[in-house]
């Protein structure tokens, strides 16, 4: 039985398509007979507080799915301020250091980037030529934290572009979730032994059977991180109403204005519900017409794992965020796009869309694609040959 380490700055009880990746993946390689690892910080996301069951705690060890997760300590935070932000992603790259120093640590070692900087010191300290590092890329940072506004292009992206060459350098094999993620990979190390491993989710597929047909106003459905990336606020406020209703779902950032917007204009059809566990997330979104996936700005190598989540509960997609994400909607026809950041195309598409337009069958139809083509377990076969 081949043993793996994973790291990674996300996990569960923590909530999110970071973590839920991460724990797929790991679910799904101790499945296949090897014997899973994980280092993670204790709880904190998306709060930025260390949760109730975790406080006071400088570290803790378990074993949950015959997987052992070491947890270990971060200064945590979702502080704007980027000294704290940054003081945060050091603390952990701390306690990493501390972990590597005084354990053992397997051969085959699969390393989480973003956080750049977590990556780093895991490939730093641990790239000993008799051990094979496999960095997994879920976004490519620093290039899309300057496309978001985060960054610019100064001494301190250098120096960060500086660390993402280092990491794919170090990294035996780079997985991304991308094709531009693995594209942008080799145009910097053209050799670089890359996979593609989707964000594919892992839950049994239901049938359309209680769904209802819209007949007035199509309810309109957004679920999941409310971060500046994602832009749901400025959906809330560009949005028009002639012919849906938009209801909300999740926690973030943004979590304060969108509620203070909806207090202040009563008026329109918008429904905040908080943040839901995931198997009642999936629930509640059954009984939606449409599920938008929105990002403030285009950004290169994202592809939102909702797409797949959402196909696979039959919900048809308005994707309003370009790129590769566009491109498989189109592509398997799960529902529709609108050009991104173009938020009076956005309205047009919407009142294009008909109420007859969404019926059981076109929610049949896009559970039958996602089933037969975003499926996690054959992804997870060709990975494992890999390892």
């Amino acid at each position: 039985m081949k043993d793996i380490l994973i790291i990674t700055s996300y996990f569960p009880p923590e909530t999110g398509a970071a973590s839920n990746r991460i724990f797929h993946l790991a679910e799904g390689l101790q499945k296949r007979n090897f014997k899973i690892s994980v280092i993670t910080p204790l709880p904190n996301y998306p709060t930025g507080e260390i949760f109730k069951n975790y406080k006071g705690k400088f570290s803790q060890s378990s074993v949950e799915n015959n997987i052992k997760i070491y947890r270990l300590w971060i200064y945590a935070s979702n502080s704007k301020n980027k000294v704290l932000r940054l003081f945060s992603m050091l603390s952990y790259s701390f306690s990493l250091i501390w972990f590597f120093t005084f354990n053992r640590i397997p051969k085959t070692v699969i390393v989480q980037s973003p956080p750049l900087l977590v990556a780093f010191t895991s490939i730093f300290f641990l790239k000993h030529k008799s051990r094979k590092l496999i960095l997994n890329v879920s976004d490519l940072w620093p290039m899309a934290g300057l496309e978001l506004g985060a960054f610019k292009k100064n001494f301190s992206y250098k120096i960060l572009e500086e660390i993402e060459q280092f990491n794919y350098n170090k990294a035996d094999l780079v997985l991304g979730q991308s094709e531009e993620i693995l594209t942008h990979v080799k145009s910097v190390f053209p050799d670089k032994e890359t996979f593609l491993y989707r964000n594919y989710p892992s839950f049994i597929s239901p049938k359309i059977e209680a769904y209802q047909p819209p007949k007035e106003k199509i309810k309109l459905v957004y679920a999941g991180l409310l971060g500046i990336a994602q832009g749901v606020y400025k959906l809330c406020e560009k949005l028009g109403y002639n012919n849906i209703e938009f209801h909300i779902y999740g926690a973030g950032a943004e979590k304060e204005k969108i509620e203070d917007f909806i207090k202040t204009n009563q008026h329109l059809p918008i429904t905040y519900y908080g943040e839901l566990a995931r198997n009642e997330i999936h629930k509640a979104l059954l009984q939606y017409d449409v599920a938008i996936i929105p990002l403030l700005r285009r950004i290169y190598g994202s592809v939102p794992s909702k797409i797949f989540e959402y196909s696979k509960l039959g919900l048809p997609i308005l994707y309003f965020g370009g790129g590769e994400g566009e491109d498989i909607v189109k592509e398997y026809n799960l529902g529709w796009i609108a050009e991104a950041g173009n938020y009076d195309g956005l309205n047009e598409v919407l009142n294009s869309i008909k109420t007859t337009n969404i019926n059981s069958e076109l929610k049949e139809q896009i559970r039958k694609t996602a089933n037969t083509n975003f499926e996690l377990d054959i992804q997870l076969e060709k990975l494992a040959y890999k390892l």
